[in-house]
């Protein structure tokens, strides 16, 4: 079920808060999701983000904004500060 933007565990709990909650356990499924991609020289990026990012910029403007950096924390922070500029009304979490 959709409340506002955010799907819901039987009207509660949004399902990424719900994984830990035992009365809503039968309804879950907490099995990943795995994609495996071969890098080579032409892939020299990897992007980690939540989606407080992904609802405010697209995959191509994540790399573009992270690939003027040479350290990869500076990039990851300068995502971060984007898509607080773009509004985002979700965490946002990084990783390198």
């Amino acid at each position: 079920m959709l409340s506002g933007d955010v799907r819901r565990v039987n009207r509660q709990l949004a399902v990424s808060r719900a994984f830990d909650d035992k009365s809503l356990k039968s309804h879950l499924q907490s099995d990943p999701d795995i994609q495996w991609t071969k890098i080579d020289n032409n892939k020299n990026i990897l992007i980690l983000v939540s989606d407080g990012l992904w609802k405010v910029m697209c995959n191509q403007e994540a790399v573009d904004i992270a690939k003027k950096f040479k350290y990869p924390q500076k990039g990851l922070k300068q995502l971060i500060a984007e898509g607080v500029k773009r509004d985002s009304k979700d965490d946002i979490l990084c990783c390198c």
